[in-house]
């Protein structure tokens, strides 16, 4: 029965926050403003606060939520990992630093060419990060402990290019903040074809992952080409993660908590696990970030920090709990 529902309900959870997102902020509007005026914007205050302020940085909240939920279901899966999210395998990071090499050193550079760098910075990131731990060994622990030092590794780079051009690299902090405050029509535009094309392709490379989540042996012998579509999978999960860092920066633990909230609600088929992580991500951001306007109004705290509160001590029960076994 929950199976059943779970597609119907996370799609009016989505709703709900995407709602709940428009009404509430530094001032308050009622629901059935909010319609009105969604459905007859006119030259009001209301209205453009709406139009202008809390739709785009909705839509980006949405996106960038349903791409990183997306991107850790399918590095958990072709890892066969159960802590592996973009955050913990360093896709963010690296993809964090793509786009600060851009903002220091190619200041020129049309905003369309940040998902190109960010997914350079994630994949080179992801690459290291298993090349790694396959030198003492893949294990779920080693893999994380592998990726956490790359990220570590990465922000320290990153921190040492904002000391080193402070002046140049003032332009990525609001790139790199870790919040959807802000964001505008733009970033809708920036980010929606990346997105919308990954996801869709993510719906339909489903099969592949359910294989690839049996294991290399068994999926090889079910007639899968384990290497080429393990590829396939981890680039288009580190453009997912890079598409999303490239506008809300990097906001570590969506890809890990739901995953495995989708797991839970839908079981192991990705046929139906994935479109469920897209509404869940898309939900679980647009209500961190309503949470994070209201934590300590008028002012705003940064999303990502409300995120980190949350997973942090998700991750730390789940490596103790693999770390049983």
């Amino acid at each position: 029965m929950i199976r059943t529902l779970s597609l119907p309900l996370a799609a009016l959870a989505l709703l709900l926050a995407f709602v709940l997102s428009l009404m509430l902020g530094a001032t308050d509007i009622p629901v059935r403003q909010v319609t009105s005026l969604l459905l007859h914007p006119n030259n009001s205050t209301e209205s453009l606060v709406i139009h202008s302020l809390r739709l785009p940085r909705t839509l980006v909240a949405a996106l960038a939520g349903a791409g990183l939920g997306v991107a850790g279901l399918m590095f958990q899966a072709v890892t066969r990992n159960p802590v592996a999210d973009p955050g913990i395998l360093g896709v963010e990071a690296g993809g964090a630093l793509g786009i600060l090499v851009m903002v220091v050193f190619f200041p020129a550079a049309s905003g369309v060419l940040f998902i190109p760098a960010a997914f350079a910075g994630g994949a080179l990131a992801a690459l290291v990060a298993y090349s790694v731990a396959r030198r003492v060994g893949v294990t779920p622990l080693r893999l994380a402990l592998a990726g956490v030092a790359v990220a570590s590794l990465l922000g320290a780079i990153t921190r040492g290019i904002q000391l080193l051009w402070e002046d140049r690299a003032q332009g990525a902090l609001f790139a790199l903040s870790g919040s959807v405050a802000g964001r505008t029509w733009d970033h809708v535009g920036q980010i929606a074809p990346w997105m919308l094309a990954g996801l869709l392709l993510a719906g339909l490379l489903t099969p592949k992952l359910n294989l690839l989540a049996l294991g290399e042996d068994v999926a090889r012998g079910l007639g899968a080409r384990t290497e080429r579509d393990a590829a396939l999978v981890t680039g288009l999960g580190v453009l997912l993660a890079a598409a999303s860092v490239s506008v809300v920066g990097p906001i570590g633990f969506v890809g890990l908590i739901v995953p495995h909230a989708a797991r839970a609600l839908a079981g192991a088929d990705h046929r139906l696990s994935l479109p469920l992580c897209a509404f869940l991500g898309a939900a679980f951001l647009v209500a961190a970030d309503v949470a994070a306007r209201l934590v300590d109004r008028p002012a705003e705290t940064p999303v990502g920090i409300l995120v980190a509160a949350a997973g942090a001590p998700f991750f730390v029960l789940l490596a103790r709990r693999i770390g049983r076994r």
